[in-house]
């Protein structure tokens, strides 16, 4: 066997015990650390050696490093760990990890230089007071040599059982066949396109209509391309929960050919889903599961990856037996697991746990990143920061007196900034530098604050420190692909607050490391034209792969009928309301049957359902709500059963634009009132001028491009198989403009019915007439 592992990583895994200890206490920034380091070394003598490379192997196990330093004049070695605060607050359990890895670097000093003993020192540098608090001690060869064979024999066990279950698993895989009998249309095309991009290292943009089988056809030749290409994890990354369960199903069905596949695969979920104690801190003195944590890591580890397939329940199952917390044990395990299921910000947010692991373990990795078209707005989210300054000055009332001043000073650039402002929202050219002077000089403030009492903050201060501290970190990186915007709003006694905004609107400098870090990337969805917008706002490689999968659908099963002469517009809304209402009773009368229609927002939903149920009374509708739970939205759903009849309303990219499965019968047709063009405000057209200078699209990037995909994607709820059939109204005259037309998907080519809705003589209120009378 052959394996090889950083000391870190050795004695972390071997050496860590006691409560896991998650209690706030501020740590300092690398930069800080990298600071203290070139300090402490400064101060050392002229024949002091840093960052000395060492490697030793034990049965096998090659063991790897860097120690901080060795004086060989005084043959000392030495460990720097860099801190705020009281030296004396440093948790025993990390002290002895210290000292692990410093008698790990000093056997392997003595091992390469032939000592006979050794001086080890732990260096705690104060990067505040500029201190450092030393801790000493001789070592023989053969204790040394005693506590290195210890660590090694406590993980060769463990890199054995690796070794053998990378084997195993990459034979497995190997002999892994497609679990159907042949795949569908459109899938196969897919399948070997993703082996490719896997094989020669690419990234590939696949747009592919539902119906092919995405998930399992880009899952399958992921894993078959593992053994050769010597990958060491897979990341499913999802927008939402959905997606993660077609995932864990689509693993399922490829592991029914071995029930024994040793495969381990990981659903992984956000904390709050997983916490067995949300009332409660985590840390041993409040929280049960987290005291002992590490003493019990060991055994609740090995028996979770006994169980191979780790779904959200099985492993809150084996974490409840062992007393450990599940949301913990499920990061532990983020390290051992050959496929990760889990949300985008898991791998693509600026503190990205599996990003880190890939890095820090220069693992090989491949991504999946499942309906794409969603990761240009969580992307935006993730790297846009905001800080509300009624909150901040709830912060101020109650901060501790030694924080005032730092904060009074904040205060004060904070009013200046809105004071001369005349419009309630205004962009502004480049973040004021006084400003973000006065915030870093608060978070230093803050930082020392919470380093000499940790305790006792009110939650508040700690919320405000982290929000400013992300604020502070966007603002050095901004830039064209970012805005700064403030919003006025009224606070108590008639004074004027505000909202300060760093707002993302190009997450590809963010992201493009993110992808340049995995071997290969497969981002699919059904809606992922045009490839540019894409490509460039995500910044996917510039020789990235672009792949239109043949759908399996024809034309004939999905009937598009373009509405040539309405406007939803917004200043057309009170004249379109009785003709779609009477458009959509129509259909219904000559074809009963469930529908969805969809609308740009609450206000026009609701004005039009108002009208129709005063209009068509027996026709059942039922609405999508503001604020809707998932049990409301559950029932709104089971309102689309095979027997069912009537119209749901819905508003279009929200919660039943996508990601719902209505097959056969339980939808047979859809209205969309609207082109999904976003708002127009300060913050899109300034989006569309910055979209006009990074790319010549402005229009297109701001508005069109991100309103078809809704269309597109709310259309595809009709057909979700090839027995399906159905009918779809798009519902504006814009859906006839040629750039429109051409971004519908092509098997709807071509739309055979440019349709107008004319005067009805039976309808109930409206008088028989021009059509230009109720489009006035």
């Amino acid at each position: 066997m052959n394996y090889r592992i950083a000391v870190r990583a050795l004695c972390e895994f071997t050496a860590k015990e006691g409560d896991l200890d998650l209690r706030f206490t501020p740590a300092p920034t690398a930069q800080e650390g990298i600071a203290g380091h070139k300090t402490v070394t400064s101060r050392r003598g002229v024949n002091y050696l840093c960052e000395v490379a060492l490697a030793g192997s034990y049965s096998g196990l090659l063991v790897t490093g860097r120690a901080d330093g060795y004086d060989p004049d005084l043959n000392l070695l030495e460990e720097i760990k860099t801190h705020r605060g009281d030296v004396s607050r440093i948790p025993q359990n990390h002290r002895l990890l210290h000292w692990a890895q410093a008698k790990v670097y000093g056997w392997l000093l003595c091992e390469m230089q032939e000592l006979e003993e050794i001086d080890l020192a732990i260096v705690y540098f104060n990067v505040i007071s500029q201190k450092e608090t030393v801790f000493r001690e001789r070592f023989g060869v053969e204790t040394l040599r005693d506590f290195f064979e210890l660590q090694c024999q406590r993980f060769l066990a463990w890199a054995k059982q690796e070794a053998a279950h990378r084997t195993a698993r990459d034979g497995s895989l190997t002999a892994l066949q497609f679990p159907h009998a042949s795949f569908r249309q459109g899938q196969r095309q897919l399948a070997e396109s993703v082996y490719r991009a896997a094989r020669d290292g690419q990234t590939l943009m696949a747009q592919a209509t539902t119906g092919i089988g995405k998930t399992l056809g880009t899952l399958f030749p992921q894993l078959k391309a593992f053994p050769e290409q010597q990958l060491d994890r897979l990341f499913f990354l999802t927008a939402k929960t959905p997606g993660r369960r077609l995932a864990l199903d689509a693993l399922s069905t490829l592991r029914e050919q071995d029930p024994d596949m040793p495969l381990r695969v990981l659903e992984h979920v956000a904390r709050d889903k997983a916490c067995e104690y949300p009332d409660r801190a985590c840390h041993g003195e409040s929280c049960p599961l987290a005291q002992g944590f590490y003493d019990r890591l060991p055994i609740a580890r090995s028996a979770a990856l006994a169980r191979r397939v780790l779904t959200q329940q099985v492993v809150r199952e084996v974490a409840l037996e062992h007393q450990v917390c599940p949301y913990y044990l499920s990061q532990e395990l983020c390290r051992w697991a050959d496929v990760v299921v889990c949300d985008y910000n898991y791998y693509f947010d600026m503190s990205a746990l599996l990003y880190g692991l890939t890095v820090l373990n220069d693992w090989r990795v491949t991504l999946l990143v499942d309906e794409a078209h969603n990761l240009i707005d969580r992307a935006r989210g993730m790297y846009t920061a905001e800080l509300n300054q009624a909150r901040f000055n709830d912060v101020r009332k109650l901060a501790p007196a030694g924080l005032k001043t730092a904060l009074d000073r904040v205060g004060r650039h904070w009013n200046q900034l809105h004071r001369d402002q005349d419009a309630d929202y205004q962009i502004y050219p480049g973040i004021a530098d006084l400003f973000i002077a006065a915030l870093q000089k608060a978070v230093s403030a803050i930082t020392d604050h919470l380093t000499d009492q940790p305790t006792g903050n009110d939650g508040s201060l700690l919320r405000f420190y982290l929000d400013a501290m992300l604020f502070c970190r966007l603002a050095e990186a901004y830039g064209p692909h970012s805005l700064f915007d403030i919003s006025r709003h009224p606070g108590n006694y008639k004074r004027t607050l505000s909202t300060l905004c760093v707002r993302n609107i190009v997450p590809a400098p963010f992201l493009a490391p993110r992808f340049a870090a995995a071997h290969s990337t497969t981002l699919f969805s059904a809606t992922l034209s045009p490839q540019n917008y894409y490509a460039d706002l995500l910044g996917l490689p510039q020789q990235s792969r672009w792949l239109n999968v043949q759908s399996p659908f024809a034309a004939e099963q999905l009937d598009v009928r373009i509405i040539a002469n309405l406007s939803t517009r917004y200043r057309d809304r009170e004249a379109s309301l009785a003709p779609i209402a009477r458009l959509m009773a129509e259909q219904f009368e000559g074809q009963r049957g469930n529908y969805l229609a969809f609308f740009s927002s609450y206000a026009y939903l609701e004005q039009v359902l108002d009208r129709f149920q005063r209009d068509y009374p027996d026709v059942p509708v039922w609405a999508q709500s503001r604020n809707m739970n998932e049990t409301d939205r559950h029932a709104f759903l089971a309102r689309f059963s095979a027997h069912s009849e009537g119209i749901g309303f819905a508003v279009l990219g929200g919660a039943f634009g996508e990601g719902i499965d209505l097959p056969g019968d339980r939808l047979i047709g859809a209205f969309i009132a609207t082109l999904g063009l976003p708002q127009i405000n300060p913050i899109n057209e300034e989006i569309k001028a910055r979209m006009q200078s990074m790319f010549g699209n402005g229009y297109e990037y701001a508005y069109l491009y991100p309103g078809m995909q809704k269309v597109v994607q709310a259309a595809g709820r009709v057909i979700r198989s090839t027995e399906d059939r159905g009918v779809v109204y798009l519902l504006d005259d814009r859906f006839g403009q040629a750039n429109t037309r051409h971004l519908f998907p092509d098997w709807w080519r071509p739309v055979r019915q440019l349709i107008e809705i004319r005067p009805h003589a039976s309808s109930r209120h409206e008088p028989e007439g021009r059509i230009d009378q109720l489009f006035p």
